[in-house]
């Protein structure tokens, strides 16, 4: 008869403990019903870099001296510089600059360690093609100005959790900024 009586109190605290966890789960549920969306709708909302995003290269091509600093810290050798000696000034003379996006790593080391500060990374993110050549950007290319997230009036910027930080001055909870 004590095994049954023990077996019996051992299924109670079976059943309270999975009541228990039941609840729990129930609660947690529950508290992620008054949240707001975290999904983006893509073609239509666009999320706001953050101030160090690491996008497409932005090429100045009348600040360079083509030293090709770029080409030395580059970890694959990427960008493609095509220079000329003036023999008449002791000058190189940059003929041009090219990168392949399809290969490039982003790493910034160009950027970085360029001493006439002519590349920069910009906040452009929307790099896909159907066609992988043309992924491969001459300094025209390059030097074109990506368009601003912020200035676009058809599209509604969402900010991401690090500049919710900023705005509010707390941790982030659970909403989403909007600027109109």
């Amino acid at each position: 008869m004590f095994p049954m009586v023990t077996g019996f109190m051992n299924y109670g605290h079976q059943t309270v403990r999975a009541a228990r966890y039941i609840g729990q789960s129930f609660m947690i549920t529950l508290s992620h019903t008054n949240r707001f969306p975290v999904t983006i709708q893509y073609p239509y909302e666009k999320s706001i870099a953050s101030e160090r995003f690491r996008g497409r290269i932005h090429f100045e091509f009348d600040k360079c001296i083509a030293c090709e600093v770029c080409v030395r810290v580059c970890p694959i050798d990427l960008p493609v510089v095509d220079w000329r000696l003036e023999t008449y000034i002791r000058k190189k003379r940059l003929l041009s600059y090219s990168i392949d996006f399809g290969i490039c790593i982003f790493c910034g080391n160009c950027v970085e360690y360029c001493p006439t500060n002519c590349l920069s990374m910009t906040e452009e993110y929307e790099l896909s093609t159907y066609d992988r050549h043309e992924l491969n950007y001459n300094q025209i290319a390059l030097g074109r100005l990506p368009m601003s997230v912020i200035g676009d009036y058809t599209i509604q910027t969402i900010m991401n959790s690090t500049q919710i930080k900023k705005v509010t001055g707390k941790p982030f909870e659970s909403r989403t900024i909007t600027n109109y």
